[in-house]
Protein backbone atom coordinates (compact mmCIF):
# COMPACT_ATOMS: atom_id res chain seq x y z
CA UNK A 1 0.00 0.00 0.00
CA UNK A 2 1.41 3.39 -0.97
CA UNK A 3 2.40 5.88 1.73
CA UNK A 4 -0.12 8.69 1.92
CA UNK A 5 0.29 12.23 3.16
CA UNK A 6 -1.80 14.01 5.79
CA UNK A 7 -3.35 15.96 2.91
CA UNK A 8 -4.47 12.71 1.26
CA UNK A 9 -5.85 11.40 4.55
CA UNK A 10 -7.85 14.61 4.96
CA UNK A 11 -9.16 14.19 1.41
CA UNK A 12 -10.23 10.61 2.14
CA UNK A 13 -11.94 11.59 5.38
CA UNK A 14 -13.76 14.62 3.97
CA UNK A 15 -14.70 13.17 0.59
CA UNK A 16 -15.69 9.65 1.68
CA UNK A 17 -16.89 10.47 5.19
CA UNK A 18 -20.38 9.05 4.73
CA UNK A 19 -19.48 6.22 2.33
CA UNK A 20 -20.42 2.92 3.94
CA UNK A 21 -18.41 -0.24 3.40
CA UNK A 22 -20.19 -3.59 3.87
CA UNK A 23 -17.81 -6.29 5.08
CA UNK A 24 -17.96 -8.94 2.38
CA UNK A 25 -15.47 -11.81 2.24
CA UNK A 26 -13.45 -9.94 -0.42
CA UNK A 27 -13.23 -6.78 1.69
CA UNK A 28 -12.36 -8.73 4.84
CA UNK A 29 -9.53 -10.44 2.93
CA UNK A 30 -8.17 -7.23 1.39
CA UNK A 31 -8.22 -5.37 4.71
CA UNK A 32 -6.86 -8.43 6.56
CA UNK A 33 -9.61 -7.98 9.15
CA UNK A 34 -9.84 -10.74 11.75
CA UNK A 35 -13.60 -11.12 12.48
CA UNK A 36 -12.87 -13.26 15.56
CA UNK A 37 -11.16 -10.31 17.24
CA UNK A 38 -13.99 -7.78 16.85
CA UNK A 39 -15.52 -6.73 20.16
CA UNK A 40 -17.93 -4.12 21.48
CA UNK A 41 -17.05 -2.73 24.90
CA UNK A 42 -19.67 -1.21 27.20
CA UNK A 43 -20.19 -0.75 30.94
CA UNK A 44 -16.80 -2.20 31.81
CA UNK A 45 -17.27 -5.43 29.84
CA UNK A 46 -16.76 -6.45 26.23
CA UNK A 47 -18.47 -8.98 23.97
CA UNK A 48 -17.71 -10.40 20.53
CA UNK A 49 -19.85 -9.09 17.71
CA UNK A 50 -20.14 -9.27 13.93
CA UNK A 51 -19.03 -6.20 12.02
CA UNK A 52 -21.65 -5.64 9.33
CA UNK A 53 -20.51 -2.32 7.86
CA UNK A 54 -18.57 0.83 8.62
CA UNK A 55 -17.86 4.35 7.45
CA UNK A 56 -15.66 7.09 8.87
CA UNK A 57 -18.61 8.28 10.96
CA UNK A 58 -20.04 5.07 12.35
CA UNK A 59 -20.56 1.32 12.11
CA UNK A 60 -23.26 -1.33 12.22
CA UNK A 61 -22.72 -4.45 14.31
CA UNK A 62 -24.74 -7.63 14.71
CA UNK A 63 -25.32 -9.14 18.17
CA UNK A 64 -27.58 -11.81 19.59
CA UNK A 65 -30.78 -10.55 21.20
CA UNK A 66 -30.51 -13.04 24.04
CA UNK A 67 -27.04 -11.99 25.20
CA UNK A 68 -25.73 -9.47 27.71
CA UNK A 69 -24.35 -7.23 24.95
CA UNK A 70 -27.82 -6.58 23.55
CA UNK A 71 -29.19 -6.01 27.06
CA UNK A 72 -26.60 -3.30 27.74
CA UNK A 73 -26.71 -1.66 24.29
CA UNK A 74 -30.52 -1.63 24.08
CA UNK A 75 -30.91 0.45 27.22
CA UNK A 76 -32.77 3.74 26.83
CA UNK A 77 -29.72 5.76 27.83
CA UNK A 78 -26.99 3.34 26.87
CA UNK A 79 -23.51 4.36 28.06
CA UNK A 80 -20.65 5.14 25.68
CA UNK A 81 -19.46 2.13 23.71
CA UNK A 82 -16.06 1.32 22.21
CA UNK A 83 -15.79 -0.78 19.08
CA UNK A 84 -12.59 -2.80 18.76
CA UNK A 85 -11.05 -3.33 15.33
CA UNK A 86 -8.32 -5.88 14.70
CA UNK A 87 -6.26 -6.40 11.54
CA UNK A 88 -3.65 -9.08 10.98
CA UNK A 89 -1.45 -8.40 7.95
CA UNK A 90 0.15 -11.20 5.86
CA UNK A 91 3.61 -10.04 7.00
CA UNK A 92 2.63 -10.74 10.60
CA UNK A 93 2.02 -7.14 11.66
CA UNK A 94 -1.00 -6.55 13.86
CA UNK A 95 -3.11 -3.44 14.21
CA UNK A 96 -5.86 -3.04 16.80
CA UNK A 97 -7.64 -0.03 18.25
CA UNK A 98 -10.91 1.10 19.81
CA UNK A 99 -13.21 3.76 18.40
CA UNK A 100 -15.60 5.43 20.84
CA UNK A 101 -19.22 5.97 19.91
CA UNK A 102 -22.81 6.08 21.04
CA UNK A 103 -25.66 3.69 20.27
CA UNK A 104 -28.07 4.76 17.54
CA UNK A 105 -30.85 2.85 15.81
CA UNK A 106 -31.55 -0.80 16.69
CA UNK A 107 -33.46 -3.17 14.42
CA UNK A 108 -33.80 -6.87 13.74
CA UNK A 109 -31.30 -8.42 11.36
CA UNK A 110 -33.08 -9.80 8.28
CA UNK A 111 -36.32 -10.15 10.30
CA UNK A 112 -34.63 -12.48 12.75
CA UNK A 113 -35.80 -12.57 16.35
CA UNK A 114 -32.42 -13.89 17.48
CA UNK A 115 -30.15 -11.27 15.88
CA UNK A 116 -30.19 -7.49 16.00
CA UNK A 117 -28.28 -4.89 14.03
CA UNK A 118 -27.10 -1.94 16.10
CA UNK A 119 -25.89 1.36 14.67
CA UNK A 120 -22.98 3.04 16.45
CA UNK A 121 -22.25 6.70 15.78
CA UNK A 122 -18.57 7.50 16.33
CA UNK A 123 -17.84 10.34 18.73
CA UNK A 124 -14.22 10.63 17.60
CA UNK A 125 -12.33 10.49 14.35
CA UNK A 126 -10.96 6.98 13.64
CA UNK A 127 -7.15 6.48 13.58
CA UNK A 128 -5.25 7.54 10.45
CA UNK A 129 -4.33 3.91 9.67
CA UNK A 130 -8.04 3.05 9.48
CA UNK A 131 -8.78 6.08 7.27
CA UNK A 132 -5.87 5.12 5.01
CA UNK A 133 -7.06 1.50 4.59
CA UNK A 134 -10.68 2.36 3.92
CA UNK A 135 -9.72 5.39 1.84
CA UNK A 136 -7.60 3.27 -0.52
CA UNK A 137 -10.43 0.76 -0.84
CA UNK A 138 -13.21 3.30 -1.47
CA UNK A 139 -11.05 5.33 -3.84
CA UNK A 140 -10.27 2.20 -5.88
CA UNK A 141 -13.97 1.35 -6.20
CA UNK A 142 -14.82 4.93 -7.20
CA UNK A 143 -12.07 5.12 -9.83
CA UNK A 144 -12.93 1.66 -11.15
CA UNK A 145 -16.13 3.27 -12.37
CA UNK A 146 -14.87 6.73 -13.39
CA UNK A 147 -11.63 5.55 -15.03
CA UNK A 148 -12.79 2.14 -16.20
CA UNK A 149 -11.27 2.32 -19.70
CA UNK A 150 -8.02 4.10 -18.85
CA UNK A 151 -5.30 1.74 -20.07
CA UNK A 152 -1.85 0.98 -18.68
CA UNK A 153 0.71 -0.16 -21.26
CA UNK A 154 2.86 -2.85 -19.70
CA UNK A 155 6.65 -2.75 -19.79
CA UNK A 156 9.41 -3.36 -17.26
CA UNK A 157 8.84 0.01 -15.55
CA UNK A 158 5.04 -0.22 -15.29
CA UNK A 159 5.31 -3.80 -14.03
CA UNK A 160 7.66 -2.57 -11.31
CA UNK A 161 5.30 0.22 -10.30
CA UNK A 162 2.30 -2.12 -10.41
CA UNK A 163 4.24 -4.62 -8.26
CA UNK A 164 3.72 -7.27 -10.94
CA UNK A 165 6.31 -10.00 -11.40
CA UNK A 166 6.39 -9.86 -15.20
CA UNK A 167 4.40 -9.33 -18.39
CA UNK A 168 4.25 -13.05 -19.16
CA UNK A 169 1.28 -14.89 -17.71
CA UNK A 170 -1.24 -17.70 -18.19
CA UNK A 171 -4.75 -17.34 -19.55
CA UNK A 172 -7.31 -20.11 -19.29
CA UNK A 173 -9.65 -20.13 -22.29
CA UNK A 174 -12.66 -22.30 -21.61
CA UNK A 175 -10.58 -24.01 -18.92
CA UNK A 176 -7.58 -24.69 -21.20
CA UNK A 177 -4.41 -22.89 -20.01
CA UNK A 178 -2.25 -21.04 -22.57
CA UNK A 179 0.82 -18.89 -22.22
CA UNK A 180 0.27 -15.21 -23.01
CA UNK A 181 1.95 -11.80 -22.87
CA UNK A 182 -0.03 -8.98 -21.32
CA UNK A 183 0.12 -5.79 -23.38
CA UNK A 184 -2.11 -3.52 -21.31
CA UNK A 185 -4.42 -3.49 -18.32
CA UNK A 186 -7.34 -1.38 -17.13
CA UNK A 187 -9.98 -1.57 -14.42
CA UNK A 188 -12.39 -3.10 -16.93
CA UNK A 189 -10.20 -5.36 -19.04
CA UNK A 190 -6.88 -6.26 -20.66
CA UNK A 191 -5.18 -6.94 -23.96
CA UNK A 192 -2.99 -10.03 -24.27
CA UNK A 193 -0.99 -11.73 -27.00
CA UNK A 194 -2.03 -15.38 -27.10
CA UNK A 195 -1.47 -18.40 -29.28
CA UNK A 196 -4.54 -19.34 -31.35
CA UNK A 197 -6.90 -18.24 -34.10
CA UNK A 198 -9.04 -15.23 -33.27
CA UNK A 199 -12.14 -16.37 -35.18
CA UNK A 200 -12.42 -19.45 -32.97
CA UNK A 201 -11.78 -17.76 -29.64
CA UNK A 202 -13.81 -14.54 -29.74
CA UNK A 203 -16.67 -14.78 -27.26
CA UNK A 204 -14.95 -17.46 -25.19
CA UNK A 205 -14.83 -17.29 -21.40
CA UNK A 206 -11.41 -16.74 -19.87
CA UNK A 207 -9.59 -16.54 -16.57
CA UNK A 208 -6.48 -14.32 -16.57
CA UNK A 209 -3.74 -15.12 -14.07
CA UNK A 210 -1.86 -12.16 -12.53
CA UNK A 211 0.97 -12.35 -9.99
CA UNK A 212 1.71 -9.44 -7.66
CA UNK A 213 4.54 -9.03 -5.17
CA UNK A 214 3.27 -6.33 -2.78
CA UNK A 215 1.36 -7.91 -1.26
CA UNK A 216 2.38 -11.30 -2.61
CA UNK A 217 -0.73 -12.76 -4.21
CA UNK A 218 -2.02 -14.49 -7.33
CA UNK A 219 -5.27 -13.18 -8.81
CA UNK A 220 -7.48 -14.93 -11.34
CA UNK A 221 -9.76 -12.49 -13.15
CA UNK A 222 -12.84 -13.75 -15.01
CA UNK A 223 -13.86 -12.25 -18.34
CA UNK A 224 -14.65 -12.72 -22.02
CA UNK A 225 -12.65 -12.26 -25.23
CA UNK A 226 -14.61 -9.56 -27.07
CA UNK A 227 -12.25 -8.84 -29.97
CA UNK A 228 -9.21 -10.27 -31.70
CA UNK A 229 -6.65 -8.46 -33.85
CA UNK A 230 -4.02 -10.14 -36.05
CA UNK A 231 -0.32 -9.83 -35.23
CA UNK A 232 1.80 -8.76 -38.19
CA UNK A 233 3.99 -11.58 -39.44
CA UNK A 234 2.32 -14.22 -37.26
CA UNK A 235 -0.77 -16.17 -38.25
CA UNK A 236 -0.79 -18.33 -35.13
CA UNK A 237 -0.90 -15.43 -32.61
CA UNK A 238 -3.49 -12.71 -32.11
CA UNK A 239 -4.10 -9.80 -29.75
CA UNK A 240 -7.10 -10.65 -27.59
CA UNK A 241 -9.14 -7.81 -26.08
CA UNK A 242 -10.64 -8.99 -22.80
CA UNK A 243 -13.55 -7.51 -20.89
CA UNK A 244 -13.62 -8.44 -17.22
CA UNK A 245 -16.90 -9.44 -15.63
CA UNK A 246 -18.52 -6.73 -13.52
CA UNK A 247 -17.79 -8.93 -10.53
CA UNK A 248 -14.72 -10.54 -12.10
CA UNK A 249 -12.12 -7.92 -11.17
CA UNK A 250 -11.10 -8.59 -7.57
CA UNK A 251 -10.98 -5.68 -5.18
CA UNK A 252 -7.26 -6.27 -4.65
CA UNK A 253 -6.73 -5.87 -8.41
CA UNK A 254 -8.64 -2.58 -8.41
CA UNK A 255 -6.43 -1.32 -5.60
CA UNK A 256 -3.26 -2.20 -7.57
CA UNK A 257 -4.54 -0.39 -10.67
CA UNK A 258 -5.78 2.59 -8.65
CA UNK A 259 -2.50 2.92 -6.76
CA UNK A 260 -0.58 3.02 -10.05
CA UNK A 261 -2.90 5.56 -11.69
CA UNK A 262 -2.88 7.70 -8.54
CA UNK A 263 0.93 7.65 -8.52
CA UNK A 264 0.93 8.82 -12.14
CA UNK A 265 -1.48 11.59 -11.27
CA UNK A 266 0.72 12.55 -8.33
CA UNK A 267 3.80 12.59 -10.58
CA UNK A 268 1.95 14.77 -13.10
CA UNK A 269 0.93 17.21 -10.38
CA UNK A 270 4.46 17.30 -8.94
CA UNK A 271 5.92 17.88 -12.42
CA UNK A 272 3.35 20.62 -13.04
CA UNK A 273 4.28 22.27 -9.75
CA UNK A 274 7.97 22.02 -10.67
CA UNK A 275 7.25 23.51 -14.12
CA UNK A 276 5.21 26.30 -12.54
CA UNK A 277 8.07 27.01 -10.12
CA UNK A 278 10.56 27.07 -13.00
CA UNK A 279 8.30 29.42 -14.98
CA UNK A 280 8.00 31.69 -11.96
CA UNK A 281 11.76 31.60 -11.39
CA UNK A 282 12.39 32.45 -15.05
CA UNK A 283 9.86 35.27 -14.83
CA UNK A 284 11.59 36.63 -11.73
CA UNK A 285 15.01 36.32 -13.39
CA UNK A 286 13.75 38.05 -16.54
CA UNK A 287 12.23 40.82 -14.41
CA UNK A 288 15.55 41.23 -12.59
CA UNK A 289 17.37 41.42 -15.93
CA UNK A 290 14.88 44.05 -17.15
CA UNK A 291 15.31 46.04 -13.96
CA UNK A 292 19.11 45.75 -14.19
CA UNK A 293 18.99 46.90 -17.82
CA UNK A 294 16.70 49.79 -16.90
CA UNK A 295 19.05 50.78 -14.07
CA UNK A 296 22.05 50.52 -16.41
CA UNK A 297 20.31 52.71 -19.00
CA UNK A 298 19.28 55.20 -16.32
CA UNK A 299 22.83 55.27 -14.94
CA UNK A 300 24.23 55.70 -18.44
CA UNK A 301 21.82 58.55 -19.11
CA UNK A 302 22.70 60.19 -15.80
CA UNK A 303 26.43 59.86 -16.56
CA UNK A 304 25.88 61.30 -20.04
CA UNK A 305 23.90 64.19 -18.54
CA UNK A 306 26.72 64.81 -16.06
CA UNK A 307 29.28 64.68 -18.86
CA UNK A 308 27.32 67.20 -20.94
CA UNK A 309 26.86 69.43 -17.89
CA UNK A 310 30.59 69.24 -17.17
CA UNK A 311 31.35 69.99 -20.81
CA UNK A 312 29.04 73.04 -20.69
CA UNK A 313 30.67 74.19 -17.45
CA UNK A 314 34.16 73.84 -18.95
CA UNK A 315 33.04 75.66 -22.11
CA UNK A 316 31.59 78.49 -20.03
CA UNK A 317 34.79 78.66 -17.96
CA UNK A 318 36.85 78.83 -21.17
CA UNK A 319 34.68 81.62 -22.52
CA UNK A 320 34.96 83.52 -19.24
CA UNK A 321 38.71 83.02 -19.21
CA UNK A 322 38.92 84.21 -22.83
CA UNK A 323 36.80 87.26 -22.00
CA UNK A 324 39.08 88.08 -19.06
CA UNK A 325 42.15 87.79 -21.28
CA UNK A 326 40.55 90.07 -23.88
CA UNK A 327 39.68 92.62 -21.20
CA UNK A 328 43.22 92.50 -19.81
CA UNK A 329 44.62 92.88 -23.32
CA UNK A 330 42.36 95.87 -23.91
CA UNK A 331 43.43 97.51 -20.64
CA UNK A 332 47.08 96.80 -21.42
CA UNK A 333 46.68 98.32 -24.87
CA UNK A 334 45.10 101.50 -23.40
CA UNK A 335 47.84 101.80 -20.81
CA UNK A 336 50.48 101.43 -23.50
CA UNK A 337 48.88 104.23 -25.56
CA UNK A 338 48.93 106.58 -22.56
CA UNK A 339 52.60 105.93 -21.94
CA UNK A 340 53.48 106.47 -25.59
CA UNK A 341 51.35 109.62 -25.86
CA UNK A 342 51.33 111.42 -22.51
CA UNK A 343 49.25 114.27 -23.91
CA UNK A 344 46.40 111.95 -24.53
CA UNK A 345 43.73 112.54 -22.02
CA UNK A 346 45.30 115.93 -20.70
Amino acid sequence: MAIVTSQQLTHYYDYYRTTEIIFTKDIIKVLALDPRQIFVKCAGAQWPCILNSTSFQGARIIVGTKGEAFKQLAQKDAPTVNLRYYFRKPDGQELSFYVAGKVGAISSYMNSTDLAIISIQYTQRPPDAFIEMLGHLIDANENAIRRKEERILLNAETCRRLRMKHEESVIQIEGVPRRCIIRDLSFGGAKVMVLGLAQFLIGKRIKLNLEFTDPSEVLNLDGTIIKGLPVEGRKDIFAASIKFDETGAALSYKIHINTYLSSLRKDELENKVKQDVLVQQRAVEEQKIKEQRALAIQKSQEEEAKRLEEAKRLEAAKRLEAAKRLEEARKLEEATKKIQNPSVGV
